[in-house]
């Protein structure tokens, strides 16, 4: 009999064809995730000027929306760490595209409120227990690329949702885009059921299903026997998944820092998905125009991500966060004291496009960062509680946002400019990003203060254990 350390197999293991096919499949929900959560923000013009609200009327809408993040956030990693990342991930797919499929029920904002309350329940929990199964299918040396390449996902569905809603709002109207989304999801859905499996990992630590692990370890292109019994001697062992693990001194320091990077990150990024539309509406742009205005603020994300990842494994994660955080404040510097006009049209996309890239970028790789810090047992846990904390700063930056927008930034707008009415010419885009500019700093100081990093390619310890020992 072949005691089979299913750790340092996958650790120390090949990244075959069937595991990149399983990363993808995981990505795949991750692009809905971020298509359903932010077509919202291009849809906003079009409802004020349908129900005849200004836009303040639509902020609790999206603040209850970040609510549903939030608590989803942490609700699924719980579950995805007791019940299994597969049963969490695909739940969270059924129940944010149904709920996605109700929204043009919807007659007025109540309804929106209630609808985007519930489906953020479900948009929260498909992050975290994403992030974790990508990162259990893969060796440890590839384990950051892949969990990056996984989470970029979101600003590549936002970007997709600008796209969408540019060439279906002015066509179909706000009702049938999110039947579009609300529908898409539930075909994925009925494919993965059949082709994703559960993490390795998490089966290791379920006897009962240890012939369901063997045969996913030999489709993975590992010599498993049929009689072997598994271990996982590379994680520590932790008696129950719960929030106390995370605070206890070898952890309580990161745990902190990645809550406090969680939230002014996400802050950031959700006053950019959730207000840009509007902002440029506001500024002279047509709703197509600007609809694809949140496609730029995404798509530099996509690109900067898979730069990032790429910088991590060969730097590190301290100063490839580090680096990517201070570009980004750069450019929201650079929009703030910029005029944002149709007249500037091609500028002020190719901005938006590095300083939301570099901010999603940012953002993105603080998954496989998280992912690091904490071992299997309480890594859903882990993860998602960073998330569910950083949640708070999405459910801020509706109101923050609308605030900036509105010309309630005057105060902080004097210490960059004394000639405040230049700004309030600019129709708040610049005390808006001042606003963003300012929360990426908080982020960079947060991430700053963690302590357990993702070490680069020339700091890494020699591989350890052998993968495979035999015992009678």
């Amino acid at each position: 009999m072949k005691t089979v350390d299913v750790g340092a197999v996958l650790d120390d293991g090949h990244w075959g064809g069937y595991q990149k096919l399983l990363v993808f499949a995981t990505a795949l929900i991750i692009i809905l995730d971020g298509l359903d959560n932010q077509v919202f923000g291009p849809v906003i013009p079009v409802l004020m000027k349908d129900w005849s609200l200004p836009r303040t009327a639509f902020t609790p809408v999206l603040t209850y929306g970040m609510f549903g993040m939030m608590i989803g956030g942490a609700i699924g990693g719980v579950i995805g760490d007791k019940m299994g990342r597969r049963v969490a991930l695909l739940g969270s797919l059924l129940w944010f595209g149904l709920l996605t499929l109700l929204l043009p029920l919807s007659n007025t904002p109540t309804m929106l409120i209630v609808l985007r309350v519930l489906a953020g329940l479900g948009l929260g929990g498909a992050m975290p227990n994403a992030a974790a199964l990508s990162s259990e299918y893969v060796p440890t040396r590839h384990r950051p690329f892949a969990v990056t390449l996984t989470i970029m996902c979101i600003p590549f569905g936002g970007s997709l949702a600008g796209f969408v809603a540019g060439q279906v709002l002015p066509l179909w109207g706000w009702r049938i885009l999110f039947v579009i989304c609300g529908t898409i999801p539930l075909v994925l859905l009925a494919i993965l059921l059949k082709v994703l499996p559960e993490s390795p990992r998490f089966l290791a630590r379920q006897k009962e299903r240890w012939g369901e692990l063997g045969a996913l370890m030999r489709r993975l292109g590992h010599d498993v026997p049929q009689d072997a019994v598994f271990a996982d001697t590379r994680e520590k062992a932790v008696k129950q998944a719960s929030l106390k693990e995370l605070f206890v001194p070898e952890y309580v320091r990161d745990t902190v820092a990645l809550c406090a990077s969680f939230f002014f990150c996400l802050l950031s990024v959700y006053m950019g998905t959730n207000w840009v539309p509007s902002m440029l509406t506001g500024a002279k742009f047509s709703v197509g125009v600007a609809s694809y205005g949140l496609t730029a603020f995404n798509f530099g994300g996509v690109v900067g991500a898979v730069l990032g990842a790429a910088l991590i494994v060969r730097l590190g994660s301290r100063l490839s966060m580090l680096a990517m955080s201070a570009a980004a404040i750069a450019g929201a510097a650079v929009l703030a004291t910029m005029q944002v006009g149709p007249e500037n049209t091609v500028v002020v996309f190719a901005m938006l496009a590095w300083t939301g890239g570099l901010i999603n970028a940012v953002q993105t790789t603080m998954y496989a960062l998280a992912a690091h810090v904490y071992p299997t047992s309480i890594r859903s846990t882990g993860v998602g509680t960073a998330v569910a904390f950083g949640r708070i700063g999405g459910v801020v930056s509706p109101s923050l946002g609308s605030w900036a927008l509105a010309g309630g930034a005057a105060g902080y707008a004097a210490l960059l400019s004394p000639d405040l009415g230049a700004w309030a010419k600019a129709g708040g885009a610049s005390p808006y990003f001042a606003l963003i500019g300012c929360t990426m700093t908080l982020a960079f100081i947060s991430l700053a203060v963690v302590r357990h990093h993702v070490p680069g390619r020339t700091d890494r310890a020699p591989v350890g254990a052998p993968a495979v020992a035999t015992a009678h």
